[in-house]
């Protein structure tokens, strides 16, 4: 009977998260009406509430554990409240935002669940603070006038944070990455990726003459300079490239865009040169099978898993993903498709690339450039480290250590997330202030006015 219940609901678990995706996708039409919009939102709130419920009632029919219904109830609970608060507190807010934002953190409950319960309720834990810091950020971008005008305090606080970890960080598989405090492991570089965009914003939303180019550039190469010293280089790429793209936006020169490639294909040969951890990752990206007693392995492992899951996986608890290593962290990419299959590990990639185009959407939305700049940063960072994470485990390029935000376990990689995602939903709340208010303006009634000519004139407020 478990084999049937297991089996039934990694089909039906597919099924609901293609039609979830397609309404991902089908809320970008631009003619939609905004009733239309609302009815596709609600459509995917119960698409997620019904794959999380048959989720766990696979989970508990496996493990015949009543802690799983419990923390089953918790997490709806969670992500109903996590809903309920963004519409009341923010009319105005962006419903895909927050319905793939709970979506993917329901999918990382559920996979997390599944490895260990224990650090499932770990994440959740965090999970539930960072909403509650997260609720109040988009107010925070709507009123707070200064954020533009402090380059230096976040040039500052984003290299400290960084040398902090060079200097006290914990060595994990060749890299510092992370500091300890009072017990707590803690990544700086999640919250400086953040902060770091708003550093460049600052430093080029108004001027992008030479001077002002060189010097963001080089406070730009410090933070860059300090992670590749850390040995930390899939966060040493993320913070490059997001340079690249929004210096190349703000400046519209290609050249810059073209020197900043070129820098970087010599510093990754200059890495692979001086680290030797680089080296095994690239050996084992390039033939993993001639060495999978050693380098090779993890790797393997994760092409093993993908190739097994087939289009519709093994069913939760089938499969083995506790052969890869590290697996909850850096290769859950490859769990999910191994358990749930490669057609829902498509769709969570296309639910990660709809997030992408609506960060990037609100961007090209903005009037200010600098709200411009720090969504197409927020953007840039959100998508670059998708596409790290799942290129590394599926072999398309070497393994950079880089987690699959809001899906993967870590604290810091969630926290760091969901403030990201706050950030833009205030950035998206504030353009439709915006428009509000000129459609007020251009829809107020005339009013007249006495002249001294004993004639009415009409004027509009």
């Amino acid at each position: 009977m478990t084999d049937l219940i297991v089996e039934l609901s990694k089909y039906l678990m597919t099924l609901l998260f293609a039609f979830y995706t397609y309404e991902c996708f089908s809320s970008f039409r631009g003619k939609l009406t905004p009733e239309k919009r609302a009815k596709i939102f609600k459509r995917q709130m119960c698409l997620m509430y019904l794959i999380h419920l048959d989720a766990f009632l696979a989970i508990y029919a496996v493990t015949d554990d009543i802690r799983m219904i419990l923390f089953y109830v918790v997490q709806a609970a969670f992500i109903a409240v996590t809903i309920s608060s963004y519409r009341l507190v923010y009319g105005r807010a962006s419903g895909l935002l927050i319905n793939n934002m709970c979506m993917l953190l329901m999918i990382g409950f559920i996979m997390i669940t599944r490895l260990s319960f224990d650090k499932a309720i770990r994440q959740f834990a965090i999970a539930v603070g960072a909403m509650v810091c997260s609720l109040i950020i988009p107010v925070l971008i709507q009123k707070v006038r200064f954020l533009r005008k402090m380059p230096w305090l976040y040039a500052a606080a984003g290299i400290i944070g960084l040398l902090a970890v060079l200097a006290f960080g914990i060595t994990s598989s060749g890299a510092k990455i992370s500091i300890s405090l009072a017990g707590i492991s803690v990544q700086p570089s999640e919250f400086v990726k953040i902060i770091f965009v708003f550093f460049v914003a600052c430093m080029l939303y108004e001027n992008t003459d030479l001077k002002h180019v060189c010097i963001a550039t080089v406070l730009a190469a410090v933070h860059v300079l300090i992670l590749v010293l850390s040995r930390d280089l899939g966060g040493a790429l993320i913070f490059f490239v997001t340079y690249l793209v929004m210096l190349y936006v703000a400046t519209r020169k290609l050249f810059y865009f073209a020197g900043g490639l070129l820098t970087g294909c010599i510093a990754a040969v200059v890495a692979y040169q001086l680290f030797s951890h680089v080296r095994v990752r690239v050996l084992a990206w390039q033939d993993p099978l001639s060495r999978i007693e050693n380098e090779g392995y993890q790797i393997c492992q994760s092409l093993f898993a993908i190739g097994t899951g087939g289009w519709f996986g093994m069913g939760l608890y089938q499969g083995m993903p506790e052969k890869i290593p590290v697996v909850e962290q850096d290769f859950i990419f490859s769990a999910i498709a191994e358990e749930m299959g490669g057609i829902f590990a498509i769709c969570l990639l296309m639910v990660c690339i709809s997030c992408f185009l609506m960060f990037f959407n609100v961007a090209m939305q903005m009037k200010e450039q600098f709200y411009k700049l720090i969504a197409l940063g927020l953007g840039t960072v959100y998508g670059f480290q998708v596409f790290l994470t799942v290129g590394g485990v599926t072999k398309f390029i070497p393994s950079t250590g880089v987690t699959l935000p809001l899906v993967s376990y870590g604290g810091s990689s969630l926290f760091s997330t969901m403030i990201m995602f706050a950030v833009v939903q205030g950035l998206y709340i504030r353009r439709q202030d915006e428009g509000a208010a000129n459609e007020r303006k251009n829809a107020a009634p005339p009013r007249r006015r006495k002249t001294g000519f004993d004639e009415d004139v009409e004027t509009f407020s």
